[in-house]
């Protein structure tokens, strides 16, 4: 028996590495566990994004690696951001870990267990190091992968790495160059996961909006969605992570014309102020956001905008963050989070002057999200009396009421739908409801059921 767990930890560009390592395990006759106790192996697919998720990486390691003394566990493996990055620190500093393996090399996890698993281990290298160019494109691995998410919502990862180098950003340091996948792996992917089941396909890459500039030599994202629109039983596809200099009206005519393509766009702006924008090696100014945003509106009135801001970047005076709460207070953002500020090593902005101490910057963060607060408060009342698809998740037992969500939210990041149904309900099924009542960030409902149409 070889048993295994599997821990991973930061996005959901991760999530889609670790179910593909999921899936080549399981072919490699590993069977996949939920807890510590029956481990033999676990391997933590890490993140080192920001300060706190390099440190939960850590926090992670250093609490599994204890199952080797008060368990069963014999092979610590740590993959993904933070293995990449640090694999010769992680090497020196914690002689619990029994192998590193890269964003690149996660296709070896079945040889590299074999090896740490086998009786005789003493001649091995240790740790073992697995860490090829973070520029190659690992294969799509669409007939492997394991979905962890429930079989209705997958993500499909289109690209990986990144080109922008924005001056606090540390992942194209990590994952390398922005690479697309074929347009036809792709295809292939995204039709093994609706025959799984999934209903929701949910786009995801560093940054969408640029996908098959690298292949093809144009933004090819509008006929990638053409094309997944043809996929029978797909209801939903969801598009995050759109640059806001990258969308084009082709991009928007195509999210007009396709009923499957969820109006909604994830924008990350990052700030609203020219000067600070600058500095952060963004391409927008604040007319140029202004103006996208208008005309998204315009042309998809129903549009559910999703954006993220960084508050305390290097230099950001007390006049400019005032500004960024005003373009709040205008532009409205139907969904929003905030990060403070956090000084990556080996990016430009960590050695810019102007560094701006942690409780300015939290105190900054608290501000806009109280505004925010307020704004999805009032977006969500004016949603009662309304009618709505919902995607059920689950099923709350002590509540007797269903949890799901609309085209307007995100699994993860945005709000939930609180169903009450006389029928019973799976998880998967899209059904109407009646919008009867909002807190903050969630709806309540009741199914609409058939001889209410026909009253």
């Amino acid at each position: 028996m070889k048993n295994v767990l599997m821990i991973s930890l930061g996005c959901d560009k991760n999530l889609v590495d670790s179910e593909k390592m999921l899936g080549l395990l399981a072919e490699g006759g590993y069977t996949i566990v939920e807890e510590e106790a029956e481990a033999d192996a676990i391997v933590i697919n890490t993140c080192c994004f920001i300060h706190d998720a390099k440190e939960e990486s850590i926090e992670t390691i250093l609490e599994m690696a204890s199952w080797k003394e008060k368990g069963r566990l014999k092979a610590l493996v740590i993959t993904g951001c933070l293995a990449q990055r640090y694999k010769d620190e992680i090497a020196k500093e914690l002689p619990e870990v029994d192998a590193v393996i890269g964003i690149s090399g996660y296709t070896e996890i079945v040889p590299v267990l074999d090896a740490l698993l086998k009786e005789a281990q003493t001649e091995e290298e240790h740790p073992l190091v697995c860490c090829p160019s973070i520029d190659l494109l690992t294969p799509s691995l669409s007939d492997k992968r394991m979905v962890t998410t429930g079989s209705y919502t997958a993500y499909l990862k289109i690209a990986e790495g990144c080109n922008k180098r924005c001056t606090y950003c540390v992942i194209p340091y990590i994952r390398g160059r922005y690479r697309s996948f074929p347009m036809e792996d792709l295809l292939d992917e995204a039709g093994r996961l609706v025959e799984g089941g999934a209903k929701e396909l949910i786009l995801i890459a560093q940054e969408t909006t640029v996908y098959g500039m690298d292949l093809y030599g144009k933004k090819m994202l509008p006929e990638l969605l053409h094309r997944l629109c043809g996929l029978e039983g797909l209801d939903w596809i969801r598009i995050l992570y759109c640059y806001p200099e990258e969308i084009t009206d082709e991009l928007i005519q195509v999210m007009k014309e396709e009923e499957k393509i969820c109006h909604y766009l994830d924008i990350p702006i990052q700030h609203s102020e020219d000067s600070i924008l600058k500095r952060m090696g963004r391409k927008t100014d604040r007319a140029e956001l202004t103006e996208l945003i208008g005309k998204l509106r315009r042309e998809i009135p129903d549009i559910i905008l999703r954006t993220t801001l960084i508050t305390g970047f290097p230099g950001e005076t007390e006049e400019e963050f005032e500004r960024m709460k005003d373009f709040v207070e205008q532009m409205r953002f139907d969904r929003l989070g905030v990060f403070t500020y956090s000084p990556e090593e080996g990016t430009k902005a960590a050695d810019m002057e102007g560094q701006i101490d942690e409780e300015c910057k939290e105190a900054r963060r608290d501000a806009v999200m109280e505004l925010q607060q307020q704004i999805s408060a009032e977006k969500a009342a004016s949603m009662v009396g309304k009618e709505m698809s919902v995607l059920i998740e689950g099923y709350l037992y002590e509540e007797d009421i269903y949890v799901g969500r609309t085209y307007m939210d995100a699994p993860k990041v945005d709000g939930n739908v609180f169903v009450r149904s006389e029928e019973e309900m799976i998880s998967g099924d899209i059904v109407p409801v009646r919008i009867t009542g909002a807190s903050e960030y969630d709806l309540m409902g009741d199914v609409i059921y058939e001889d209410e149409f026909t009253e």
